[in-house]
């Protein structure tokens, strides 16, 4: 019996559940098999995903080879029609534990080639939940899945589904649980967490769970993976103001810097409202960092555009980007706007932002030297503090403990202490 290989691509969200997969998979007794785990967030990623299929299947030529996620559930024929693909499994089907009774070799009965349904029907979050992934220092909770806006630039949506959450009770029994196997921090996350609740008798808030984890729990660090400032509700802005267990970091979708591209982009802020946001949680919490993602290049974006993206790196005191060139992606409004930007100019504006980011990390680190930060080890030799920053340590500390350490300085992605 050959245990089945896994391959992740695309999102932190697709990480976990893939976590999810390799439990539900050897429950069923699976064994011989190749899934491959695809992400569809641009028409690179899909083109990627076809590659890794069919190297894959190039190395293992007798596996059963399985193709699920946000690519395979948006175009489930196209990978189906693949000689490389066996079985292709929607989004919601790779979280059941029947689907993966039906891949066990001894399985009695027919097995579709392809089992992926209409992902709008789906209406409650499945019931995957893990014991937590990744080193021991850290664990990834799902609270929400799926995303009710249509982002012109966006597919995801088409793979996810609509907003489903995740009860409080059972966020909190898992992090719970979480906690008494000695995880120091734990992550909320999912594809549009500030929607959280919304679903939900008496429609909570982010801020609601938040406050509520914090109140009925232990856990030594909270993170919030990634937000939309806009959606940002007042209890989790008490929760920044308020509560030294939630770190300083927040990561923000904020997508562009100019308000007549966030407008195409059908995004719900304008430049003012994330700047806002910043400010503001930074008055309610010194030392407050901010990630944000950035697309570079959108269809009729100009040189004054993309400037207002620039300059927005600096008023939002913005420290970790998560730079992407647009890429336009079939199926998507965006993907028929004219006036599209050309391939070089697109590269070499996502390039002066990354260097923008990279000047602000360098910035920031340089701030650091002197001060003491709780740093949550990663490694023997390497930790992060509360604003996410990473930390090497000439001495080897304990995995997965938290390290009261004096930052003795910086380079230009570590601090060292």
């Amino acid at each position: 019996m050959t245990a089945p290989k896994f391959t992740t691509l695309g999102c932190r969200l697709n990480a976990y559940e893939t976590e999810a997969m390799k439990k539900l998979a050897a429950e069923a007794g699976v064994d011989d098999a190749v899934i491959i785990n695809t992400c569809a967030v641009t028409q690179e990623a899909v083109r990627k995903a076809r590659k890794e299929i069919r190297r894959l299947r190039q190395e293992n030529p007798n596996a059963r080879v399985i193709v699920t996620g946000c690519a395979a559930q948006i175009d489930p024929d196209s990978f189906a029609a693949m000689e490389e693909v066996d079985t292709v499994i929607g989004n919601s089907e790779k979280m059941a534990p029947e689907t993966w009774a039906k891949m066990n070799p001894n399985f009695i009965g027919e097995t579709e080639a392809v089992m992926v349904n209409d992902i709008m029907s789906v209406t409650e979050t499945a019931g995957h939940l893990i014991d937590g992934f990744g080193t021991r220092s850290r664990a990834y909770v799902q609270v929400q899945n799926g995303c009710d806006h249509r982002c012109t630039f966006c597919i995801i949506p088409y793979g996810r589904g609509n907003s489903r959450s995740v009860p409080a009770g059972v966020v909190i029994d898992q992090i719970k649980n979480l906690v008494q196997q000695g995880f120091n921090e734990v992550v909320l996350t999912g594809v549009d967490l500030t929607s959280w609740g919304a679903d939900l008798p008496g429609t909570p808030r982010l801020g609601d769970l938040v406050m509520r984890i914090l109140r009925l729990t232990d856990v030594p660090r909270l993170r919030i993976s990634s937000i939309d400032s806009i959606e940002a509700d007042d209890n989790l802005m008490l929760a920044i103001a308020t509560e030294p267990r939630l770190m300083p970091h927040l990561h923000l979708s904020l997508q562009h810097g100019d308000d007549l591209i966030l407008k195409r982009m059908k995004r719900r802020h304008l430049r003012d409202d994330a700047i806002r946001f910043c400010e503001e949680a930074q008055k309610l919490r010194p030392g407050m960092t901010f990630g944000a993602d950035i697309i570079a290049g959108f269809p009729t974006e100009t040189e004054a555009h993309f400037e207002n993206s620039m300059k927005l790196v600096e008023e939002c005191n913005l420290t970790w980007l998560h730079v992407f060139p647009y890429s336009s992606r079939p199926g998507t409004p965006a993907a028929k706007i004219p006036n599209k930007v050309n391939g070089t100019t697109i590269r070499e504006r996502a390039a002066r932002l990354r260097a923008a980011g990279e000047a602000q990390v360098a910035k920031h680190l340089a701030a650091q030297i002197g001060s003491t930060h709780q740093v949550l080890m990663e490694s023997p030799d390497m930790g992060r503090t509360e604003q996410f920053a990473e930390v090497t340590f000439a001495s080897p500390q304990e995995v997965g403990q938290i390290v009261r350490a004096t930052i003795t300085g910086a380079g230009d992605t570590q601090l060292r202490a």
